[in-house]
């Protein structure tokens, strides 16, 4: 993006710059409610009042992304907060898979029965159905 606005922004500047150097002439502004006069050079009056629209676009556009940088802030304070919870969380579960491996340990094991009892089973619960 930087790119495309240089491209853009660099020819035009020039050419403004150009335009406002050759009329050099000497221009009178009228600041009318307060009938003050100010003569300056054409060119300075070009340049300050390009240099001002750019300031006052620029104001513009960083108070229209307000929201924006408030939602972001807003974001950036919960995504901290869900963090926080997920890490209480994530040593809770340790703690509980801790206390399932003790239980586990703790408890006696009891006998597999081979696989030719399971078989004798199976037939002899058949048989009394």
């Amino acid at each position: 993006m930087g790119f495309i606005k240089a491209l853009i922004g660099i020819p035009l500047a020039l050419a403004v710059l150009i335009f406002a150097f050759v009329n050099n002439d000497m221009a009178v502004f009228n600041l009318w409610p307060t009938g003050i006069e100010i003569t300056v050079s054409l060119s300075v009056a070009i340049i300050f009042l390009l240099l001002f629209g750019y300031i006052i676009g620029w104001l513009f556009t960083w108070m229209s992304y307000a929201q924006i940088r408030q939602d972001l802030r807003a974001q950036k304070k919960q995504n901290k907060k869900l963090s926080k919870e997920q890490e209480k969380l994530t040593k809770e579960v340790e703690g509980l898979q801790g206390n399932i491996e003790t239980m586990k340990a703790a408890l006696p094991e009891e006998e597999k029965p081979s696989w030719s009892a399971r078989v004798k089973e199976a037939f002899v619960g058949r048989e009394k159905s």
